[in-house]
């Protein structure tokens, strides 16, 4: 079986670098390509031709391969070398490649590794935990990461027993996405504020704007996936409490919400990531939709491809209710503490990435778009509120609105104290529930049921 499954991650990692060397690469901003490659270090910190300090880097877009270029280009003393594995997360491979190779250690192993919001937890403080740094052993301290301002729900989600073992790059707190000629019609401004105080607070004040737009022939969201996230994501407790499943109130009233959409023909009833989704954004759906809830990646690396005729036309606001959606952070295997001269290139490039403010940092570089000198790339919404407070973020996709105006609050209104490492798993069959209950094939109590033994026949889960 181990030989098995070695050989079917060498074929990955094949695949992977062959992937990378036939595509091209893409300026700053997230929704990389897969890929693999090695980034050269450029002089020698010791003058002469000392061998290279490599440090193994696994992740599962480009993303992060492409900031070690940038990386290295502002450092050009150092001495060192990015050895990159890039295996995408489709069909699961990433998580068992990554488990093996943590397992495995020695001098193939991770030095520095990548987890997305779906599977962050089981790195940071689940099953998995147990091969990550504490940042403050690499001298990234409490105070750095207060002094970057950075989002509390990124740190939240990093800590485990009060030791920091991963921060995120990217801030991902939620927005209201709206269309401004709807807006006009409907509520009589375009306005932030006055759409943020027709849609919310709360789910009740939501509810009757979808009213007042079905009146006039527009749909409040395009499918009851769009209320998901904000609704998961600002419960007060996750899938998991004492080890047994948990459905918290706030989730449990997704299935009135969902049948609401479907029965008052609020939305288009269609499924978020397929075309009748996409469409919508274009506004050329059955009904014109108003908006979307999402952060600034959903606006920068999905809208920003089907909005053709509806581009300029939107803008955000704050969200009935706090939450997030996505994220990729960055955890330091324990092993690389043991040496010195690995532990400072490591150290060196994770304060880069997540708490340099400076305008050589990251954070800056990715919040204004330039990654690349000369060229206007993706701004993007960054952990850190010190440099988003002192950035540009106006984009022409929101009719030229700063967008940080709107996303530093909704970063600091995200909690991450709601997530568990079977997040991922459970949504799939509580998201496919719902719909059979909002589609009215199922009764309230039958759905719960079945939900409850999905859970207990996939995952071995108890309920509560």
């Amino acid at each position: 079986m181990k030989r098995t499954l070695a050989a079917l991650t060498a074929i990955i990692l094949m695949i992977s670098l062959f992937a990378a060397c036939s595509s091209g690469g893409s300026n700053s901003g997230g929704g990389g390509t897969t890929g693999g490659s090695s980034s050269g270090g450029g002089g020698s910190s010791g003058g002469g031709s000392s061998e290279p300090i490599t440090i193994n880097l696994w992740s599962f877009t480009d993303e992060i391969p492409k900031m070690t270029e940038k990386f290295l280009e502002l450092n050009p003393d150092l001495n060192v070398k990015f050895n990159t594995t890039i295996i995408a997360t489709t069909e699961g491979a990433y998580q068992p490649a990554l488990d093996q190779a943590l397992a495995a250690g020695g001098s193939e192993a991770p030095d520095i590794y990548a987890a997305e919001a779906a599977f962050i937890l089981k790195y940071s403080q689940g099953d998995a935990s147990g091969f990550a740094a504490n940042y403050a052993d690499l001298g990234l301290t409490d105070d750095k990461v207060k002094a970057a301002g950075i989002a509390q729900y990124t740190v939240d989600i990093g800590t485990k027993d009060g030791q920091l073992k991963a921060l995120g790059y990217q801030a991902t707190g939620g927005a209201f996405i709206y269309r401004r000629s709807i807006a006009n019609d409907v509520f009589g401004s375009d306005d932030p504020e006055t759409v943020k105080n027709a849609i919310g607070p709360g789910w009740q004040k939501f509810f009757q704007a979808a009213d007042k737009l079905r009146a006039k022939g527009y749909a409040i969201v395009s499918g009851d996936g769009d209320l998901w996230h904000p609704i998961e994501n600002s419960s007060d407790k996750g899938w998991i409490v004492d080890g047994k499943l948990y459905i918290d109130p706030k989730r449990e009233q997704f299935l009135d919400y969902a049948k609401l959409l479907k029965e008052k023909d609020y939305h288009n009833d269609t499924r978020d990531w397929e075309e009748g989704w996409f469409a919508d954004m274009n506004g050329s759906g059955p009904k014109p939709v108003f908006g979307f809830f999402g952060p600034a990646w959903l606006i920068n690396y999905v809208m920003k491809d089907h909005v053709k005729d509806t581009f300029g036309d939107w803008a955000i606001t704050e969200p009935p209710t706090g939450f997030f959606w996505g994220g990729t952070w960055l955890l330091a295997n324990k092993d690389v503490v043991k040496d010195a001269k690995k532990k400072e290139v490591v150290a060196k490039f994770i304060e880069w990435v997540t708490l340099d403010t400076s305008e050589k940092g990251l954070q800056y570089l990715w919040a204004n778009g330039t990654m690349v000198e000369g060229v206007q790339g993706t701004k993007d919404s960054v952990a850190s509120s010190v440099v988003m407070e002192k950035s540009n973020g106006e984009v022409e996709l929101l009719g030229g609105q700063n967008m940080f105006d709107i996303f530093v609050p909704a970063n600091a209104n995200a909690s991450g104290k709601n997530l568990t490492q079977y997040d991922e798993s459970i949504n799939l069959i509580w998201r496919d529930q719902v719909r059979e209950y909002s589609a009215g094939n199922k009764s309230r109590e039958q759905t719960i049921a079945d939900f409850k033994q999905a859970v207990k026949d996939q995952l071995d889960i108890d309920s509560h």
